[in-house]
């Protein structure tokens, strides 16, 4: 496209950068109907320097993460349309025993994703790869649909069918100087204009999908986008007569060396070999050199060749003489996105309206998660999959700090290729928010896990007594236990009998007040807010297609106050949500005051009589029903007190003060001994009380992809005030569901060893009668979403969607994990402990 090209005075989306995401964004943006997009690009197309065009562009499709492999296959379909695939299959060979479990845990996630897959001895290796020494490795997992692709031939040919259509003019060669951003008189600001070299442009929208730049554009518009450059090495080895002679670019099949942390694949005649093993490098944005003042392009930087010499001398070994003396020919430092979680950032940008964020996305991404980006730019929410890990506005405020997302990529470049626990916790940057309860629950010998930043007690040291009076066996596999512990069953079978305290200072709180704020909630919720002050309501938030969006809890605490109470980890994006669909009139407030209110849960059979005893209040459900809110004094200190549970023991969740939260926790402790008090965890909160109730988790069995409906979360009838998403809500109900939530019970824990295993509740897919993969008639696959012991009935219990036929209590199913196939049954369609609810409201 040349520079004569006039620069349109509007278009109705603008998008900033023409890498794979970019270039593929506007063909599907125009598919939807969108005829009046512009492409900006400061580089010259069809590849303008950024990652797309030194990307190493093969695509292993397994991943255990959901997101990611929804984007990776949807990417694979689309470049096989496009004619720029070449399948030429790969393998992840293993070097140690721990790789090869890890291996088997792979293919279980291949079958929860319908990926055809296979585990190889090292022999059968050496005869698909017969360069490949076998004496090396223990083991392969291989996948015949690993392929090769042309990513920049798939971004010309995408912007050329958007062309075609009349919907794109094309401005490369374009730098974008500003934007222009109008304040509103409450929520959050919205992007006018995009300012470039040749001029400005008025927009509805602006996706910045600019790759390793995104942050320096975002900060245009006073926008984060939360990534950092960081260097992959690669070198071509060559040339070797035997790759020559395929006459092909790719004539053998790929192979990841992950115990060494590089892969190996041909390159028409040489050997690339990359490297995810050297020490993490990072570059800021401002530092990556202009296209002219490059030996190659911005994104190829010098090669570091002292960082690369250990995975050189690991290529040679596994590839069994190939490359013999061969010589590195061409050798980068590559730029690639790092992000502070591992996960691509899409979605609207917190900070400004209509300013959409595609980044972070690897070639193997691009092409999928530039239609669910489309999709949610026309639709209000995707219909790919359920972006939850993706969605950009989950980052917590510190989270977009260059400092955190420096420290994390630095901790998780070298987990590319590494075996990381589903319940894995991050290293660096702890401690940002400590609960104003911390140092008593340390003192107690808290375990904590972190929640975006929030340090939680998991389970107390100090309760290890619990363990041996209880009878709780540890899980004899290493794998099943890491980062768990049999304290957690303890703890749970102690609240159940007599009282225990929960830290949940953890959670995220808003007050949303003013004279528009019940009818603004009324339309936000899809539950009725219109309820008596000093009630609570429990209500899911649902996308425009009727699918859920946030799951919380609205207390009216006055006519014109509400609390809105919400998760750790989802309370960035739940914020997020109610913020853009704040009204412009100035007749709602929103305030966070999480860091404000600290709280706490106390629950049990010993809960109303503790807490009655520092309160010299009458706490019977008679004066204080469930799900009701009252103004009480504890230990001399006022405290906002919701009769909540979410463990199904009567009890209730304490909101106070949090430079006065410590003394009610004292209070509590202090009147505790004769009541049998102890301290309990998250691990009880979050996974064994909740499992045994069946209570859903927002982000595991509640998400944009699932219905109230599916999830047994419907009410007999719908408020007739509209909500977002009431419409596609009412058609849901009429239709019925394609699949249904239920609990499920191992029937047999033993593997072919005789070895108990426990499954992490990692994506596990469940097998029908005869071993087949199930899928509803939406195309959506039975897998576990949550896992964990029931320790008040004796089972451990497994959370799954399943098409109706197969969700009767008492059907007989298999669930597999690390590749074996362990026997399982359909639970009552109620709650397995207490199903009537009796002990909440007791």
């Amino acid at each position: 496209m040349s520079e004569r090209t006039p620069s349109p005075p509007q278009a109705s989306i603008a998008v900033i950068g023409g890498g794979i995401v970019g270039s593929c964004l506007v063909e599907h943006l125009a598919r939807r109907g969108w005829d009046d997009l512009v492409l900006i690009e400061k580089g010259p197309l069809p590849d303008p320097g950024g990652s797309t065009g030194h990307a190493s562009n093969f695509i292993f499709p397994t991943d255990h993460n959901r997101e990611v492999a929804m984007l990776t296959l949807e990417s694979q379909r689309q470049y096989e349309a496009l004619g720029v695939q070449t399948t030429c299959g790969g393998v992840e060979v293993a070097r140690t025993e721990a790789r090869m479990e890890e291996l088997r845990r792979r293919m279980t996630s291949a079958r929860a994703w319908g990926i055809d897959a296979e585990l190889l001895t090292p022999g059968e290796v050496a005869e698909r790869i017969p360069f490949v020494n076998p004496d090396v490795i223990l083991g392969g997992f291989w996948m015949s649909s690993v392929s090769v692709v042309d990513g920049v031939r798939a971004g010309t040919l995408m912007r050329e069918r958007a062309l075609s259509r009349g919907a794109l003019t094309i401005l490369d060669n374009t730098g974008v100087t500003g934007m222009e951003v109008e304040p509103r008189p409450s929520g959050r600001p919205r992007l006018r204009a995009v300012l470039t070299a040749r001029g400005r442009i008025e927009v509805e929208h602006a996706v910045i999908a600019c790759g390793v730049w995104s942050p320096l554009i975002a900060e245009l518009a006073g926008a984060s986008i939360p990534l950092t450059p960081a260097v992959h090495q690669m070198a071509d080895v060559g040339p070797v007569d035997l790759l020559r002679a395929t006459g092909d670019e790719i004539g053998y099949p790929i192979v990841r060396d992950m115990d060494a942390f590089m892969y190996e694949r041909q390159k028409y005649e040489a050997m690339e070999v990359g490297s995810y093993a050297h020490r993490p490098i990072l570059v800021h944005p401002e530092e990556i050199p202009s296209r002219g003042a490059s030996e190659r392009s911005p994104t190829e930087m010098p090669f570091t060749e002292e960082d690369f010499a250990p995975q050189l001398e690991q290529a040679r070994e596994i590839m069994g003489g190939l490359l013999g003396d061969a010589e590195m020919g061409y050798a980068i430092n590559g730029l690639l996105s790092l992000t502070p979680d591992a996960h691509p950032v899409l979605g609207e940008t917190a900070e400004v309206a209509n300013l959409w964020s595609a980044a972070a996305v690897w070639i193997k991404e691009g092409p999928g998660a530039a239609r669910l980006l489309a999709e949610w730019i026309t639709h209000g929410h995707p219909r790919l999959c359920d972006p939850h890990e993706s969605d950009v506005t989950r980052f917590q405020p510190h989270e977009r700090t260059r400092r955190h997302v420096r420290a994390r990529a630095r901790e998780h470049f070298n987990k590319t290729y590494g075996i990381v626990h589903p319940r894995e916790q991050w290293e660096s940057r702890r401690d940002v928010h400590r609960s104003a309860l911390h140092a008593r629950t340390e003192a107690l010998g808290a375990v904590y896990y972190e929640a975006r930043g929030w340090e939680r007690p998991q389970w107390y040291e100090s309760n290890v007594d619990l363990v041996e009076r209880s009878g709780i066996a540890d899980r004899p596999h290493e794998w099943d236990r890491r980062w768990w512990s049999p304290i957690i069953e303890a703890e749970h079978l102690h609240l159940r009998e007599k009282v225990g305290v929960v830290d949940l200072g953890a959670f995220q709180i808003f007050d949303v007040t003013g004279p528009g704020a019940l009818a603004w909630l009324e339309t936000m919720a899809a539950n009725a807010c219109d309820r008596p002050p000093g009630t609570s309501i429990y209500t899911p938030l649902l996308t425009p297609d009727g699918c859920f969006r946030a799951d919380l809890t609205i207390q009216r605490l006055e006519a014109d106050h509400f609390r809105v109470v919400t998760g750790a980890f989802d309370g960035a994006r739940d914020a997020a949500w109610f913020r853009k669909h704040l009204p412009d009139e100035d007749s709602v407030h929103f305030e966070d005051l999480s860091a404000e209110i600290c709280t706490l849960g106390v629950w049990g059979p010993g809960a109303e009589a503790l807490l009655g005893k520092i309160s010299g209040t009458t706490l019977s459900q008679a004066e204080f029903p469930y799900a009701y809110v009252r103004k009480v004094v504890l230990g001399g200190i006022p405290v906002t007190m919701c009769r909540i549970s979410y463990v199904g023991e009567s009890g209730w969740e304490i909101y106070v003060e949090a430079a006065l939260a410590r003394r009610v926790w004292d209070a509590v402790r202090e009147a505790g001994p004769g009541f049998g008090l102890r301290p309990v965890g998250a691990g009880v909160y979050g996974t064994t009380g909740r499992m045994e109730k069946g209570y859903a988790l927002m982000g595991a069995e509640l998400t944009s992809e699932y219905s109230p409906v599916e999830a047994g979360l419907a009410r007999p009838r719908v408020k007739r005030a509209d909500f977002i998403g009431r419409a596609a809500y009412l058609k849901a109900r009429e239709a019925g569901p394609a699949a249904l939530l239920r609990t499920l019970t191992m029937d047999d824990h033993a593997d072919a060893s005789g070895l108990a295993r426990f499954p992490t509740g990692g994506n596990e897919p469940l097998l029908g009668p005869d071993g087949e993969r199930i899928v509803d008639t939406r195309g959506r696959e039975s897998r576990v979403t949550s896992a964990g012991m029931g320790p008040s009935v004796g089972k451990y219990l497994l959370m799954a969607y399943l098409p109706p036929e197969l969700a009767a209590p008492g059907t007989r199913l298999r669930v597999l994990y690390m590749n074996e196939a362990f026997p399982v049954t359909v639970a009552a369609d109620t709650a397995l402990f207490d199903p009537t609810g009796t002990r909440m409201r007791s």
